[in-house]
């Protein structure tokens, strides 16, 4: 059975898709198309975290953890910040909307997803 090549959807520039200088909102959305990605967003939401507090959080290994971490931060969704040997991962403010301590959101531009703080990890 022969495969269908598949195209990356690029947008074209001054399209809506391109939100803030340099941040792919097609890229985020796929970043965002796996579960544990969504889980380490939400932890995220609350506070910068390192790679061994995030494994520690979600129940997976620091392996599991960084390399989601790189697709996340590739998408722009992540800035980190270095201290010392340790590397803090956080949402940046240009996606973050709602600093509550009940409301949570990662407002895309083309999307936003809410984050209730009640739910189980």
């Amino acid at each position: 059975m022969r495969r269908r090549p598949t195209r990356a959807i690029v947008p074209k520039p001054g399209s809506d898709l391109l939100l803030f200088e340099g941040f792919d909102c097609v890229g985020a959305l796929r970043a965002l198309g796996e579960d544990t990605r969504v889980r380490i967003m939400g932890l995220l939401l609350e506070a910068p975290l390192g790679v061994c507090e995030i494994a520690r959080r979600i129940g997976t290994t620091h392996y599991n953890v960084s390399k989601h971490l790189r697709v996340l931060r590739e998408a722009g969704l992540l800035d980190v910040e270095k201290h010392g040997r340790e590397r803090l991962y956080g949402v940046p403010e240009r996606i973050r909307r709602g600093r509550g301590a009940r409301l949570k959101v990662l407002d895309l531009g083309c999307c936003s997803f809410r984050f209730d703080s009640d739910l189980k990890n």
